[in-house]
């Protein structure tokens, strides 16, 4: 595995994790992890390999004591050296860290795991308050919708990878050599050239594709998707459920126009209340299933509401962001 920085290796984070550091160090590593978020990120990556080092020391044959001497002898600590010492109030407790420290050696000197051994630079995109459009090192286009992010390697080799958090609109630019695939959960999109949109949100994703087609995996089940049709995927299933898609909506964020056609108001609150953080609550029950048949273009939230009730004979109630429609 390759260094940080100059001064932050594996072996410190090693030390740093096991608690035996020394005030310098101790404070070095945490200016590290503070100066730079991919450090942070880093050491998360650490910290999960720990977590599973717990469980496969649990069946580890490593020898402990023997593991910790060539520990120490690798990072030049030991208790007689008057460096980082060792506080051995709970003896269960040290020999079980030993046995996770020995572990976790193993899998640094080994493979590893793989968000760890990859050394090819990671990109990310973040789009926070704003809607944000971006192009891939392959000329694709993506949208990302607020709060969405985007990780991906700089340089795409023989495929394509990239990985979704939230909500984005493709454009995925044509290769048939490569293949581009979208990772998001436990859900997997694989394209050659088409565009479409990934939404993933409260144990749900859904994939509506606007032209060529997709396949969408989950568990080695997968579904074919073409124009005017879409994937719903929850967490409990195990696989895809396809279905047809005359919905509009989903692209608000990226073309700035609510278009509804035959949609219930149910549908549209939920829309709206993501697009302005708005609470909007649908008091009389009976109007839920409204149909709603209009198309707000770079309308505002105090406009939209003010049509909607207009032409719907609706009353609109609004206190800061909580609003009620009865």
């Amino acid at each position: 595995m390759k260094k940080q920085t100059d001064h932050i290796n594996d072996d410190l984070l090693v030390k740093y994790m096991l608690g035996i550091t020394t005030l310098v160090e101790k404070q070095s590593v945490e200016a590290w992890m503070a100066a730079d978020a991919a450090n942070a990120k880093y050491y998360e990556h650490f910290r999960l390999i720990w977590n599973e080092s717990k469980k496969l020391a649990a069946v580890s044959t490593v020898n402990e004591d023997d593991a910790w001497v060539r520990f120490q002898q690798r990072v030049g600590a030991s208790e007689e050296a008057g460096g980082a010492r060792i506080i051995k109030t709970d003896f269960s407790t040290w020999r079980r860290n030993l046995a996770i420290a020995a572990t976790l050696l193993v899998l640094l000197g080994a493979a590893g795991f793989w968000f760890m051994q990859s050394s090819r630079p990671q990109h990310t995109i973040y789009a926070s308050n704003a809607v944000r459009l971006d192009t891939l090192p392959d000329g694709s286009f993506v949208t990302l919708n607020k709060q969405s992010s985007l990780s991906y390697a700089n340089s795409f080799e023989k495929e394509r990878h990239v990985k979704l958090e939230g909500e984005a609109f493709f454009n995925v630019a044509q290769d048939p050599g490569r293949p581009f695939v979208i990772k998001v959960n436990d859900v997997t999109v694989k394209v050659l050239g088409t565009s479409f949109n990934i939404k993933s949100s409260n144990g749900k994703t859904v994939v509506i594709v606007e032209t060529g087609a997709v396949e969408v995996t989950k568990q080695h089940h997968s579904v074919q998707l073409q124009h005017h049709e879409k994937a719903i995927v929850t967490d409990q299933d195990a696989a895809p459920v396809k279905q047809e898609n005359t919905d509009e909506l989903y692209n608000y964020y990226r073309t700035q126009t609510f278009v509804c056609n035959n949609t219930p108001l149910w549908k549209l609150v939920d829309i709206l209340n993501e697009a302005y953080s708005v609470n909007i609550v649908i008091a009389d029950t009976s109007k839920r299933d409204m149909p709603i048949n209009v198309t707000f273009s770079n309308s505002s939230l105090d406009s939209t509401l003010k049509i909607i009730g207009l032409t719907y004979g609706i009353t609109v109630e609004q206190n800061g962001t909580n609003i009620t429609l009865k």
